[in-house]
């Protein structure tokens, strides 16, 4: 409907080359992982860059306008891309795995493209940091 919708998650990996495809696990509870599923079958990964914890957290937060101080575009699908991210990744709904308490989402690669040159946002044992390669 033209609303941003977003989620921020623990678990994401790469699963295939050929095809692309990807996945997240969403708690099966969570009131964004719901809206997600009701606004339809695509979803955008943003891959955050080192200087916007900020914007994770705003995106982690439970309220309903996520994005009402980060910018963002459309991408070609129509998912949010936040400005600023290192990376985005358009997908579409493979398949779903129930997993105890989470789901298990695989995405097809719809789309792809980098965007800043700064290094990614991680998130390990509590506290955010980021990764530089030698």
């Amino acid at each position: 409907a033209g609303t941003a919708i977003g989620m921020t998650v623990g678990s994401f990996t790469s699963v295939s080359l050929d095809p692309p495809l990807v996945a997240f696990l969403p708690d099966r509870n969570s009131s964004s992982w719901r809206a997600l599923r009701e606004s339809g079958d695509r979803f955008c990964v943003n891959v955050l860059s080192s200087d916007q914890e900020d914007v994770c957290r705003a995106v982690a937060m439970r309220k309903t306008d996520k994005f009402h101080d980060i910018g963002w575009r459309p991408s070609p699908a129509g998912n949010p891309v936040i400005n600023g991210a290192v990376a985005w990744i358009d997908c579409v709904i493979e398949q779903l795995h129930d997993a105890g308490d989470h789901q298990i989402v695989i995405g097809r690669v719809t789309h792809l493209q980098e965007g800043s040159d700064d290094t990614p946002l991680l998130f390990h044992q509590g506290a955010y940091g980021t990764f530089r390669a030698h």
